[in-house]
């Protein structure tokens, strides 16, 4: 089936790309990657919500390409923590630390807590210039997905990115991580999976208005 949609990954991280290319496969769209713009700025992500971080870089970086844009933010959300680090989640450790500091620091930080409850959210952000164009009074559109699940007490796995290794999803089977999942059996339970669907509806309305 020809593409009836371009739509650009407004994402670096390569773990991301990944995921939203098997989570789009099925549709009829044509996925462009910041790699076709090595002059697109770097977007801060400095608003207080996941939401706002994701239609800033989604506004940002349509605006730039011209492209409909797909951008999220994700948060761990850790009950013994109120939630923290949510919006911080990348910066955890501190502004540059690696994944695998802000993973160490997690597990001290819960050592001998007996609440290891946790989810996922992510907010996936869609803007289309078209829309700003036609006169829209909001071209950017809002979903949200959330996976629940624990923390694990140790790194297990070398699968995924970010804070798979500790995290362990409700519907996983044998107590696995993220880390130890398969690509197809994570894709199938992720966060971002169910924010995807949840935007699918707004995507194929799109889609349907193309083929008319």
């Amino acid at each position: 089936m020809p593409a009836l949609l371009d739509l650009l990954l407004a994402t670096r991280n390569d773990g991301k790309v990944a995921e939203l290319r098997a989570l789009l496969s099925d549709l009829p769209v044509r996925l462009h990657t910041l790699d076709a713009f090595p002059d697109a700025p770097e977007v801060v992500e400095d608003r207080p919500t996941l939401k706002g971080n994701a239609r800033k870089k989604a506004e940002a970086l349509a605006a730039f390409t011209g492209l409909p844009a797909l951008a999220d933010d994700t948060g761990l959300e850790v009950d013994a923590l109120d939630g923290r680090p949510g919006v911080h989640t990348a910066r955890f450790a501190g502004e540059t630390a690696p994944a695998a500091d802000n993973r160490r620091k997690l597990l001290r930080v819960l050592d001998g807590r007996p609440n290891r409850g946790a989810q996922f959210r992510t907010v996936v952000a869609l803007t289309d210039p078209d829309d700003a164009q036609d006169g829209s009074t909001d071209d950017t559109h809002c979903v949200e997905g959330v996976c629940r699940g624990r923390i694990a007490r140790t790194e297990r796995g070398d699968g995924g990115f970010g804070y798979d290794e500790i995290f362990i999803p409700n519907d996983a089977p044998a107590e696995q991580t993220f880390a130890q999942m398969s690509a197809g059996a994570k894709n199938a339970v992720s966060h971002r999976r169910r924010a995807l669907d949840a935007l699918r509806a707004h995507l194929e309305a799109r889609l349907s208005e193309k083929r008319q």
